[in-house]
């Protein structure tokens, strides 16, 4: 991997309302110049949650770009070749992806569903900040990899190995 150029990586889940909207606004903010993020769902919701639209404009993210989409969206010709796919949800981790073109590093990075949480509105919007932090501290060890040393075989037990050293929330 040369270091002149910006990485493209695409966060995947199932529903493309909450998680993987909050990891590419994370990455297009952390990474800006280095690495350009996309999101999508296998079976998009359609709308973005509103509380993951309320939590990225309280942080100062513009939230323009937030659109639930599918992820054959990027599999089709003349959409932006991939060289990172991750999964953060394990329902999408878990289905069969489409080709990618390219054949991108792919890895698990898995957090609970905030959209999921039932109770007090308090602790549903806490548990949209649990899932920001949990993606937050993942890129920022991800964009801090020394993508141009690594060789490929190292990349990957990295890629793995941010998922698989944080615990969930629980």
């Amino acid at each position: 991997m040369t270091a002149d150029r910006v990485y493209n990586v695409l966060f995947l889940c199932t529903g493309n309302s909450a998680r993987s909207i909050i990891a590419e606004a994370i990455l297009n903010r952390l990474g800006a110049g280095k690495f350009r993020a996309y999101s999508a769902g296998s079976q998009p919701k359609g709308d973005v949650h509103p509380y993951t639209i309320d939590l990225l404009k309280g942080l100062n993210y513009q939230t323009e770009f937030a659109r639930s989409k599918n992820w054959d969206e990027f599999a089709v010709a003349g959409a932006p070749q991939m060289d990172f796919v991750f999964t953060v949800c394990d329902n999408a981790a878990s289905e069969t992806c489409p080709v990618w073109p390219g054949q991108p590093m792919t890895a698990h990075w898995g957090v609970p569903d905030p959209a999921a949480v039932e109770g007090e509105e308090a602790e549903r919007r806490f548990a949209f900040a649990e899932t920001y932090r949990m993606l937050n501290n993942r890129i920022s060890i991800f964009i801090s990899l020394p993508m141009t040393t690594l060789d490929k075989l190292a990349l990957q037990k990295r890629l793995d190995e941010i998922g698989h050293n944080f615990p969930k929330a629980g």
